[in-house]
Parts: C-alpha cells; structure tokens; sequence
C-alpha cells in the first residue's frame, strides 16, 4: 500500500490498492472514502493540500488529491460510467480487472483492449455538480485561506513555496515551465498506464482567465453570477450522497483533479460525429456537448472522495458552528467572554465610517447579524433589511462605505442602481433548454452574503421591461427573500438568506424593514482621504475580532422565556391602549427582531427585559428622526 505523502500525489494508487485487496466487493469504496476522512484528521493535514482556490490548475499534477472551495451554479442529469471493467492482453489473452471510479478515462496499458462484452463490467452512476468559486468573496479570506495553506506537492511538478502563495488571478505573471509539464505526465498512474502522453494546452488555461466578465461573449462563458470574478469552474462528479446537495450550497471538496487533454478532443470528436448521426437518434445538442464538456484546461474535473457543506467560508473561526462541539470548543467560548469590548470597539469603528452618527451605527451592527433563522409559511423570520436614507449624493461616501463592509464581511457584492444597469443586467438566473444549463444571474448568490444596494446614482429615467422584472426580483428578495428563477415555461421558487443594506438620499423605491435617517455629525473634505485613514488606524488584530464577532453571532440560538414574552405582549397591550395608532403588529414585529439582534450583539442568547427596553428606546430614537426630517423637508421619507 502507498504511504507517505502518495495520498497527495498519487491518490489513484491509494484507490487501486484498495480495489487490488477487495475486488469486486463493494466495501473497497467505504475503506477509500474512510482512509481519506483519517488522513484528513491528522495534524493540519488539510493545510497540505493544493487548492484550486488558490493554486494556478497548470501548477497541480494530474491525478492529484486536491480541494476546493465552491458554490453549486448547476447541477446536471447523473451520467453512467463504467464502475467496473476489463481488459484483455492481446498478446497473453490474461484479463485484468480496472476500477472505473475516480476517472474520466477508462484506462487500459499497452497491447490492452477493452472487452465491453464481460460479464463482470458494471455500469454505476454518478452525478455531476458545475461549481464556481464562492461569488463575492472578500479579498480578506481570499488572503486568509492561502496564508493558512502550507501545500507542497512531490519534485515531479513545477511547484515552489514561493510561487505557492500567489492566488489564482496572479496565473498570468507566471512562467508556464512547459518542459517540466511534459515531465510530470510521463509514466503511470496507481499502477495503470495512460494511453498515450498527454500534452497539456497551456494556451487555453491562460486565456480561461479573460473569459471571466458576466456578459462577455467568448467561445466558453465561464457562467460566474457576479461580474468581474475570477478563478477557475469546475465540473465536479460526485458518487455518494448527492441528494443532500443543492443549487447555491456552498461547499468544501476534496477529490481527484482530472486534466486528461483526452477528454477535448473525445468532446470534439463527438461534436465531429453528432452532425452525422440521425437528428432523432442524438439526444444532445451540439450546444449541449459544448457546456457540459468544455475543455478541461479551461474547465478541470473533480472527482469527488469527500464533500462538506460550509455554513460559512470566515477562515477565522471553525468550520462548524451549530453542532453540539462547537458549545464546547475552547476558541468560541473564550471569544464570548470577552464580546463586550469587541462590540464597543465595533461600535466606534462603525460610528467613525457613518460619519459620527452612532445610531446609524447600532443599526448597521444589528443588520450584520441578523439572519432567517426559519421559515413560518412563507415569511422568512429574522430578516432585517436596512434602508440608510440621507446619503450625500455626488459623493463617493457610498463606495467608501462599502469597502468598509468588505473588510467585515466574508461575501458582499455592490449594486449601483443605475438605470442603465436596471434594464440590461441580468438579475434573475434563467434556464437555457438549448444548452440544458441554467445560466447565472446576479441574485444567484449563496447564503449570508450582503448585498449592498446604492440608490445615490439613480436618475431620472424610463425602466424597460426587463428593468420592471429586476426591481421586481429586488423586491420579492428582500420581502420574501427569494429568488424566482426562470425557467420560461414556469418559475422556480429559491430561498435564500441575503442581508439587503439599501443607502439612498430619500426614502428607497425598495421595501426596507427599516429606515434609518443618517445625521451626519462631520462632513470630511476629502472623503477617501478620511475612510482610509479609519482602515489603516484599526490594527489587523482588531479588525479580524470584529469579523469572527460578525459571524458568530448569527448562528447563536436564540430563545425567549414565557415570562418576558408575557411581559412584551402586556407591553403591547399598553402602548395600544395610549395610543392604538402608535404601534401595529408589523412594528410589534420589528420591535422583537431588533430586541433579538440586540441580545445576539451582546452575546445574551435569551431576551431579558432590560434588552426589550432598550430596543423600545432605540426605535423610538430612529422614528423620532424620521419624524423631525419629514417636518424638515415636508414630504415622507
């Protein structure tokens, strides 16, 4: 059996070893997956393996053990392959036994031919996910993930510790080494020859990097929701349990990178073919064939060994957070006892970028923690969209703003809601029949994510058609938060869990949970000059405190104990009877969200009254100023 680090390198040896000793028994695929879950639990042994994430594909070696880190944009029909099969020794006529598992290519040595006509071939079942890099990604857990990485693969490859460290979007200033890639292919692979040597096609990996932008015409759309995006897609073929997975799951993936320049041009040869077939014998469109087998130096495979899904990608706390463990693990209990002064300093920091209004700053903690912690029917509980009117116009406050945001939050995307951007992006994901795919949208984002909305730049102007549909997609995401995806002959219904943060001069045009008035208490003459002296005063340390506070938080349980929830309904009944047309049941609602971010902020995981007051003052305080700036201005906001 291969030891060391060929569970690296050569993990196909692994599997042979294990099909080699069992045979036909199926218990040889439980012994692979659990070697490699031991494997994994040795001391930092993630951390050595390569990522895609991170790694340029042209610096992985073929066949190696690799992760992952992604969003499922897509998932195709299942596909058969061959589980099993045999081969046949022209010359000796001995039969020898192949796993077809873990591979794209039946693999067969010299003088060996495939007896399709064996009994003992079988044919299984696998499913395969496309799966992109995590849309939005904070460029902070871009950075945290390849400083954690410590991944070094064997001398055969073009690896160096140095060249390591870049990222996947650095691919252009490298040194493509083609000599050394010619190398590494050469020879076997767990005991299986390739059939011939495969040459790698160095020129359209590079130019898979240009092909990125969200309406860019090329010969393969790469299909990232968010524009601007970079990294590799990946085709990702998953052999157990693929019922648990969904569309926009984000997940952690561990398998066997496939590269095989093979497959392009079997992809090619097919598409050569199918215009000969009888058009009522081929089922797949050329267009078909194209997007679900593009190349594989542009698209890799992975062959899935383990699978996770994340509940959140923040590098700086552990990966599960809702489990029983998690209660008892030693990071998170000591960072709650010392949550008081992370959420003043948070408070100040806040304070400072909202201009000096501290109030608009308690809101925008509250909104950084709130999440739809279920579903009752269709409303989805624990939303809180915030609306900051009163943003200077002309000014680049906003995009300052958000840049702040970037620096908490592990995902985000900002939406300048221009006119021109209303009518011609497209918002929702639709299905393409033609090429059987669901091509992405904007709102195909995976959970947690904020989505910062600027209505500053909005002008006067006339909203098309599909500009009617986007702000209508808008609407049902912060009111419903779902998204109705397109699927022409009906729509698809989408939950999600988006965090909506709305800045506008006036009131917005879109529904907002809350409205928050900003009173700005200092105007900086140099707006730029004043944010990035804010980000540069907060030491690192700091301000990854204020991103573990961030996340954390939104996945404490929260409950509240029937004697406060008598004590809110008797306050309810009291506030009505001063004043019936001061406090409806939707504010009734809201109060309770607020009382609920508020004790989550603090680290309480239960209501206590003194919270239910202070959430009461606090909303008081907001209305009071929307009431003084409507007098201000005599109009609503």
């Amino acid at each position: 059996m291969p030891c060391g680090e060929d569970w690296l390198s050569h993990p196909l040896g692994i599997v042979q070893g294990f099909f080699a000793q069992n045979g036909v028994n199926p218990d040889w695929e439980k012994k692979v997956i659990e070697y490699f879950k031991e494997k994994l639990k040795e001391n930092n042994a993630p951390k050595w393996v390569p990522s895609l994430n991170e790694v340029p594909l042209h610096y992985l070696k073929p066949n190696s053990f690799v992760k992952f880190r992604c969003m499922i944009q897509d998932m195709f029909d299942p596909e058969f392959y061959m589980g099993v099969y045999e081969t046949v020794n022209q010359n000796t006529k001995a039969h020898v036994l192949h796993f077809g598992k873990y591979r794209d290519v039946a693999e067969c040595g010299p003088q060996q031919e495939l007896d399709l006509n064996s009994p003992r071939n079988t044919t299984l079942e696998r499913q395969t996910f496309y799966c992109v890099p995590v849309p939005g990604e904070s460029t902070w857990v871009k950075e945290a993930y390849v400083n954690a990485n410590q991944a070094r693969v064997s001398p055969s490859t073009s690896y160096t510790p140095s060249r390591h460290k870049r990222s996947y979007e650095d691919d252009d200033d490298m040194d493509l080494q083609p000599n050394k890639q010619k190398d590494q292919h050469a020879g076997s692979v767990g005991g299986l020859q390739w059939c011939g040597e495969p040459k790698r096609l160095e020129t359209e990996a590079s130019t898979g990097q240009q092909l990125n932008s969200l309406n860019l015409s090329s010969p393969f759309d790469l299909n990232f929701p968010l524009p601007g995006e970079k990294g590799p897609a990946c085709l990702v073929k998953v052999y157990e349990d693929w019922d648990c997975f969904k569309v926009n799951d984000i997940l952690e993936l561990y398998g066997i990178l496939s590269v095989d320049p093979v497959l392009s041009i079997l992809n090619n040869d097919e598409r050569d073919a199918s215009a000969l077939l009888d058009p009522m014998e081929c089922t797949d469109t050329a267009e078909e064939q194209r997007v679900h087998s593009p190349p594989a130096s542009l698209v890799p495979r992975i062959h899935v060994i383990l699978a996770q899904k994340l509940q959140h990608i923040n590098p700086l706390l552990p990966a599960c957070l809702n489990k029983e463990e998690s209660k008892t693990c030693k990071f998170v209990s000591s960072f709650m006892s010392e949550l008081s002064p992370v959420r003043a300093e948070l408070l100040g920091f806040l304070t400072h970028a909202l201009l000096g209004d501290s109030l608009a700053a308690e809101y925008l903690i509250l909104h950084l923690i709130s999440t739809v912690y279920t579903r009752r029917d269709v409303l989805p509980l624990g939303k809180f969209t915030v609306n900051l009117s009163g943003c200077p116009r002309n000014s680049t406050f906003t995009e300052h703003l958000y840049r702040i945001i970037q620096h908490l939050v592990p995902a985000s995307f900002r939406l300048q809601m221009t006119i021109e951007n209303m009518n011609h992006l497209k918002f929702i994901p639709h299905k393409d029949y033609t090429a059987n795919r669901l091509v992405s949208g904007l709102l195909q984002l995976p959970s947690n994510t904020s989505l910062v909305i600027d209505e500053t730049l909005l002008e006067q102007g006339q909203l098309d058609t599909p500009g009617v549909h986007n702000v209508t997609a808008l609407s049902n995401l912060i009111t419903w938060q779902k998204v109705d995806y397109d699927f022409s002959y009906h729509q698809m219904e989408f939950p999600c869990n988006i965090n909506v943060f709305i800045t506008s001069e006036g009131r917005s045009l879109l529904p907002a949970d809350c409205q928050i008035h900003l009173q700005p208490q200092l105007i900086p003459p140099n707006m730029e000059e004043y944010m990035n002296s804010l980000l540069s005063a907060v030491l690192p340390s700091v301000l990854n405190k204020f991103r573990i506070y961030l996340t954390l938080l939104r996945f404490l349980e929260y409950s509240i104990s029937d004697e406060i929830t008598k004590a809110v309904e008797d306050d309810f009944v009291e506030m009505r009877k001063n004043d019936p047309q001061s406090i409806t049941a939707d504010d009734l609602h809201q109060l309770l969200v607020v009382a609920r971010c508020l004790s989550l902020s603090a680290g309480q995981t239960t209501l206590s009254r003194e919270r239910w007051l202070r959430a009461k003052q606090l909303e008081s305080l907001r209305r009071t100023r929307l009431q003084q700036q409507k007098c201000v201005n005599g109009n609503e906001l």
